[in-house]
């Protein structure tokens, strides 16, 4: 008995210190870290201690949120060297260095660069474990901290960048998987650069880029000044406050509402900003980097500028021109722009661009004490100079950047970006400041073009007129100048139309997988006498899409019509319809956010084209998932023509005794009186885009009492504030919130019930492509269900409605 009560009087005594040694924010000299014992933060926001990683049995030392579940290590301390067992013990040596043993091995340690008397390691709320001496008057004057060292976070208050005593340089590297989190092949970090500037690299070569910081901002971000959820902050060298004391170049953030958990993660192929909801028990990506195709590094090559709601997406700079015309036509633009006029640095000029990503800067000079006059003439007078800019754009601008040699990624903004003055031969100069080579380009496309589609027309107005003369058909075909298939050929590429060739099945007939004698893949569209596409349609298919060439219309390789068969053969795609994709639940998951905003703008650069990119306006009439098709790098492509209609000179509107398309995707006016338009069109996009962004199609859904259509149920939650509830569940965590809930609400001002309300396509393209302030959308038309079609597709709202709680009370769109 007295030796139970003096076991008692032991632990007793003992308590404070297992206490301290299990929730305690500090570690002392005398203390340590073992297996099963962690540091908490003073708050209870981080803790540090060991973990093993996904399915890993490996031990590594990290720091990670202690009330988030999931994705929670933000960093990792002995990244390249694991332990194999449980002995692992953080501790400090005889000379005060912190350090991570093995048994007698040290896995790692701190390194400091002053000498310590009594250290203590602390583990901030911050998530940064600092080492200090115990009893430092400044409390934050650290021997060494893990702010300094990230591995794949940046958290609020960490440093992107370089001390330059030092030569210590502070980036993120991704992990090499889930499993282990030594570093991987992605870093984002500072090249010291004359104008120093942030990359994202992939090994050793560069993958995107930022673009310099220029007072306000990054130059390849759009209005990151004007955030409602961070605050950024970068010091450098062409700062104001920048003084010989100085020794850091660096970007940091902070949090507005410090009660919100954010993260700058590395994951996958960019940064992605990630932002945890408690409700949820999810991180929601707020922003990613690259945020679209234009960000990819060099995409345009030297003197090229890419535009992500341009078609094609790269252009050269006015006074330049393709260096291979060949693969620029095929959408290969890696080899950039060659000047039209060699320059001979006497007479040269300069031209301001305005709205850029400023070019990458390792070739530059900088001087932040020249003004942009000064800067005009030193570079006018260095004949290897070829653009200058203000280093500062705030206050109307200060500082001085020169660029030498090729100007490489560029990308223009609709709205933002910054001037960029570009060096070219006086003629050059003065043909852009009258825009004569604009005017003479404009006027020679408007006249090609007016031309190509009036033979259209002409030749369709004949093949009307000899319609019931079955042996002029091939005669027209051949005025096209489109390859005419025998049947012999199409029958022994299909294998005889094989059921096991059939890749699809429409109205029209059926769409069969064929390859040719030389290899190469080809899909045959096989129009079934039953359909309701006749000669006629199929002679409007073949006119309009022979002539009209663009990357995002599928390519028509050529026709056969013999007896009762009419086949139309096309560049077969690797990935099917779109509808194949977006609605099927194991195919989706393929299609992330990044990819589906990717398709968006495929489609409505598309649809812009058949619009507005000629005389003659193309409305297409039967726009839908399922004539939509993805090649083989998911780029997206329109497809099926049958039912178009072609207009001459300012007409945009038709009407038709026989309403034809698919119910669903018709604009109200259409379906009832027959009344078509680019507007129809439009109408049929907004249709496509909430489609690409629910995973769902447009068919009753259940709402509370209401049966509704996807239409009327996106509209209900929109004036409910919780638009995001519409987000398919297998990109909610891949989804950027601005952009989700911009493409929501353009979807909506595409399916208002007024053909007048709706935007035409060149808005549609500039809203989405931009932060420009949008309408509030006005009631959409909208077609309820009857209640009988509810129990089949219950399940479907369901699902979307339970499995997809993606919301965050800040930000719902409105």
């Amino acid at each position: 008995m007295e030796i139970f009560s003096f076991m008692i009087i032991v632990i007793y005594m003992l308590l404070p210190s297992l206490k301290f040694s299990t929730a305690s924010d500090s570690v002392s000299l005398t203390q340590s870290i073992s297996e099963g014992k962690t540091l908490v933060s003073k708050g209870g926001v981080f803790e540090l201690g060991f973990f093993s990683p996904g399915n890993s049995t490996k031990r590594y030392l990290g720091i990670w949120y202690k009330n988030i579940p999931i994705d929670r290590v933000v960093w990792v301390a002995n990244r390249e060297n694991p332990i194999n067992d449980s002995s692992g013990i953080l501790t400090f040596s005889r000379t005060g260095n912190l350090e991570l043993r093995q048994n007698n091995t040290v896995v790692w340690s701190a390194t400091y660069q002053k000498q310590s008397t009594n250290p203590v390691a602390e583990l901030l709320d911050s998530g940064n474990l600092v080492v200090r001496n115990d009893g430092e008057v400044d409390p934050e004057l650290y021997l060494w901290q893990s702010f300094d060292y990230p591995s794949d976070t940046l958290l609020p208050g960490m440093k992107l960048g370089w001390n330059l005593q030092t030569g210590l340089e502070m980036k993120i590297t991704s992990w090499k998987s889930p499993n282990d989190p030594s570093p991987g092949d992605l870093s984002w970090g500072l090249k010291l650069y004359n104008y120093p500037d942030f990359y994202l690299m992939k090994g050793t070569e560069k993958y995107s880029r930022t673009g310099p910081w220029n007072g306000l901002q990054f130059s390849g971000m759009k209005n990151i000044f004007s955030n409602q959820l961070l605050e950024f902050i970068y010091v450098s060298r062409n700062d104001p406050m920048f003084t010989s004391n100085m020794v850091e170049i660096f970007y940091s953030y902070t949090v507005k509402n410090s009660s919100v958990n954010v993260r700058v993660k590395i994951n996958g192929s960019s940064v992605q900003t990630l932002v945890w909801i408690d409700e949820e028990q999810e991180w929601v990506l707020y922003s990613t980097s690259p945020a679209d195709y234009c960000d990819t590094y060099a995409v345009c090559g030297a003197f090229g500028y890419c535009t992500i709601t341009g078609s094609p997406l790269c252009r050269c700079i006015e006074g330049f021109r393709p260096k291979s015309s060949q693969d620029w036509s095929a959408n290969d633009w890696s080899q950039g722009c060659v000047q039209n006029k060699s320059l001979n640095c006497k007479d040269d000029e300069f031209v301001k661009y305005a709205g850029l990503k400023v070019p990458e800067t390792s070739r530059t000079w900088m001087d932040t004490n020249t003004d942009l006059e000064g800067c005009r003439s030193i570079c006018l007078n260095n004949c290897s100079c070829m653009a200058f800019t203000n280093s500062d754009i705030r206050g109307g601008g200060s500082g001085c950047v020169i660029w030498f040699g090729d100007l490489i990624d560029i990308k223009r903004f609709e709205t933002g970006g910054q001037d960029l003055y570009i060096r070219m031969t006086s003629s050059e100069s003065e043909q852009h400041g009258h825009n004569k080579s604009v005017t003479i380009n404009i006027v020679a496309a408007i006249a090609a073009v007016t031309l190509l589609l009036s033979i259209c027309v002409l030749v369709i107005c004949r093949v009307r007129r000899n319609i019931a003369d079955k042996e002029n058909i091939e005669r027209q075909l051949e005025d096209v100048d489109l390859p005419l298939f025998d049947l012999l050929t199409i029958t022994t590429a299909t294998n005889k139309f094989s059921p096991n060739n059939k890749i699809g099945q429409g109205g029209f007939g059926s769409v069969y997988k064929g390859k040719l004698a030389d290899g190469q893949e080809i899909a045959v569209k096989r129009l079934s006498s039953s359909s309701g596409q006749g000669i006629t349609e199929f002679i409007t298919e073949v006119k309009l899409i022979a002539k009209l060439q663009h990357r995002n219309l599928v390519k028509l390789l050529g026709c056969c019509i013999k007896g009762q068969e009419k086949l139309l053969v096309y560049e077969y795609m690797v990935n099917g319809s779109l509808d194949s994709s977006i609605f099927d639940q194991k195919n989706s998951k393929i299609l992330d956010w990044p990819l589906r905003f990717q398709i968006i703008f495929g489609i409505a650069r598309g649809l812009l084209y058949l619009h507005q990119d000629s005389r003659l306006r193309i409305i297409h009439r039967d726009l839908k998932a399922s004539n939509v098709l993805l090649d083989e790098k998911l780029n997206p492509k329109i497809s099926d023509f049958g039912m178009a209609r072609a207009f001459g000179g300012d007409q945009t509107e038709g009407n038709t005794n026989r309403v034809v398309g698919t119910y669903g995707y018709m604009a109200p006016e259409y379906a009832v009186d027959g009344l078509f338009s680019i507007k129809s069109d439009v109408f049929s996009f907004g249709i496509l885009l909430l489609e690409i962004i629910c995973g769902n199609k447009n068919r009753a859904l259940c709402h509370g009492s209401q049966t509704l259509n996807l239409v009327g149920y996106a509209w209900t939650l929109w004036k409910e504030r919780n638009a995001l509830l519409l987000v398919d569940s297998s990109i909610k965590n891949s989804c950027v919130i601005p952009e989700v809930l911009r493409c929501i609400h353009v979807s909506l001002l595409c399916v208002q019930q007024y053909p007048e309300d709706r935007p035409t396509m060149t808005s549609v393209i500039q809203m989405l492509g931009s932060e420009m302030d949008l309408v509030e959308p006005k009631e959409p038309g909208f077609f309820p269900k009857r209640n009988s079609d509810e129990g089949n597709l219950r399940t479907n709202v369901n699902r979307m409605s339970s499995d997809n709680q993606l919301s965050i009370t800040s930000l719902n769109g409105r």
